[in-house]
């Protein structure tokens, strides 16, 4: 069995991190969507990202999976997604 460390290593090695800079910049100027996994409760609590799609983390792989009843066609767009 891995461990949590290895993997996170892995799926480091297959992701690109962005400050809150960098992706708010790549939203407005490569139209990127910055897709919110937060909690409601969070959102509500917290605030929301101007323009980000709201994705509850315990739903992310339904709604991407195109194979799924729950798919979001969003989420078949040909753009870059920004997980936050």
């Amino acid at each position: 069995m891995k461990s949590v460390q290895e993997m996170i290593a892995e799926a480091r090695a297959e992701i690109v991190g962005h400050t809150p800079a960098e992706a708010l910049r790549r939203q407005r100027e490569e139209n990127a969507l910055i897709v919110d996994i937060r909690d409601v409760r969070e959102l509500q609590r917290d605030g929301v990202v101007p323009g980000a799609h709201h994705a509850p983390r315990g739903m992310l792989e339904f709604w991407v999976d195109p194979s799924s009843p729950y798919h979001k066609p969003v989420f078949a767009e040909s753009r870059e997604f920004i997980f936050y």
